[in-house]
């Protein structure tokens, strides 16, 4: 009988947990199916999940509503991966939480897309569909890595 693995615990990181991170940690917990668990956090929280963010991963069935806005201090500090999304998160971010394996994703902010909210919206489908891309890389290259069981 195969010895199931631990879930890989991944914290996503940028400045006010509104948006970017957000999606990254509804991404990771559906594309993981039950092998991951993601978090997410700002460095200055905003206190609330931008509208757009909400909608877009609904159009992927991915329900990211009872999500919220939380500091650093507010998550678990034992991760395998922590991967910033925004510059000013990478120079905020305490220093512990990069010790162990550490990426940085510079991503765009889509809530400052200029234009309509369709423009707006548009530019959070990108964002989305980029983190997707690269968090399916992710878990399949920390698997990759896992000792056999």
């Amino acid at each position: 009988m195969k010895k199931k693995s631990k879930p890989l615990r991944i914290l996503f990181v940028c400045t006010g947990n509104a948006a970017r991170s957000q999606m990254a940690e509804g991404l990771a917990n559906h594309l993981g199916n039950g092998r991951v668990e993601a978090q997410s956090a700002g460095t200055f929280p905003a206190g609330f999940v931008v509208g757009h963010a909400v909608a877009v991963m609904e159009e992927r069935g991915i329900d990211i509503s009872s999500q919220y806005s939380k500091g650093i201090d507010e998550v678990a500090r034992a991760f395998d991966c922590v991967i910033t999304l925004c510059d000013s998160a990478v120079q905020e971010c305490p220093a512990p939480l990069l010790e162990g394996r550490h990426e940085h994703w510079s991503t765009y902010d889509p809530s400052f897309a200029e234009g309509g909210p369709d423009a707006v919206r548009e530019a959070f489908r990108q964002v989305r569909d980029r983190l997707e891309t690269q968090i399916t890389a992710l878990i399949d290259g920390l698997r990759q890595e896992e000792p056999p069981s």
